[in-house]
């Protein structure tokens, strides 16, 4: 029978997502995608794949697991199955000079961002472009907040660019980028499924730039995520053309806001993750209203347009 299988190479990042599948009699199946053997030229079983590979992979120590993903989904198209976020995706989640890019080109205001390759080239390319202002040092190929850091001078950099401390990003490429003063230390991030907006997310920074929704170990009183009616609708509706133009079906998009109101999105995170706490206090838990439920609800609906599968 055609069921969904989840491509992915994170244990910790599946049960939300199993619950929702089993409550709502989704059959399905994972493709733990660290390594494997696949014949290109026997067919993939039938069903829909939703790719769940993360950018930041390596740091679990599944090195090659993106360009084994990549290879998959080749197979996969091959043989004409239905990916929910398919290899155009797989390639924009690795990188974030491509979604600067893209988002750019459909008029989406990102930070200003400059890359770097070359350990000798960082210090002498924020000199050139951001001496004076504090600007953020992140890798292009990251993910959970990791390497990334705030400078607020050169000097301060050259001295962790020359330390023993400093790691040379996975694919080679750091990123210097402008950064964004906020009226209050908090991101905004906005989930999509089937390329349409679900609910937005704020939240707090104060503890530093590690994000990841469903590693919040907080336990003080302050919500670090609570969940908001929405965003402005003039980048609702931008974020949904990016998506479509894309071939995005599901992420998290996040976003800050300056003094003056402007939101600059800065990144695309396309294997999201949804906080269980902030979906509880918001009444939408164990519910197709939740992020694991819509997806859920998503996939199922992929299967019964496809095999007539309820």
């Amino acid at each position: 029978m055609a069921r969904a299988y989840v491509l992915h190479e994170n244990p910790l990042w599946l049960p939300p997502l199993a619950e929702a599948f089993d409550r709502q009699g989704l059959p399905w199946s994972e493709l733990f995608l660290d390594v494997g053997t696949f014949d290109l030229s026997s067919p993939p079983p039938e069903g829909v794949f939703y790719n769940r590979m993360s950018a930041s992979s390596h740091t679990r120590n599944h090195r090659y697991s993106a360009e084994l993903t990549a290879s998959v989904l080749a197979w996969l198209k091959r043989w004409g199955r239905k990916v929910v976020n398919s290899q155009n995706v797989l390639d924009l989640e690795i990188s974030k000079v491509r979604q600067y890019a893209e988002l750019e080109r459909l008029g989406i205001k990102t930070p200003r961002t400059v890359f770097v390759s070359g350990r000798d080239q960082i210090v002498s390319a924020a000199r050139k472009y951001f001496d004076g202002q504090p600007f953020i040092l992140k890798p292009n190929r990251g993910g959970r907040g990791e390497g990334v850091q705030l400078f607020k001078t050169v000097e301060s950099l050259a001295q962790y660019v020359e330390s023993d401390q400093y790691e040379t990003p996975i694919d080679g490429v750091e990123l210097l980028q402008e950064y964004i003063i906020a009226p209050r230390t908090f991101i905004t991030r906005a989930e999509f499924i089937n390329g349409r907006f679900l609910y937005a997310v704020e939240v707090d920074t104060s503890d530093g730039f590690q994000l990841c929704p469903c590693e919040n170990t907080r336990e003080n009183k302050r919500e670090k995520f609570r969940i908001i009616d929405g965003i402005p609708e003039q980048l609702k509706t931008q974020l949904e053309s990016f998506l479509a133009s894309t071939g995005i079906n599901i992420a998290g998009i996040e976003f800050i806001t300056d003094v003056n109101g402007n939101p600059f999105v800065y990144d695309v995170n396309t294997n999201t993750n949804y906080n269980a706490e902030a979906e509880e206090r918001a009444g939408r838990a164990g519910t197709e209203r939740s992020g694991p439920g819509a997806v859920a609800a998503y996939l199922g609906a992929e299967l019964y347009r496809l095999y007539n599968v309820n």
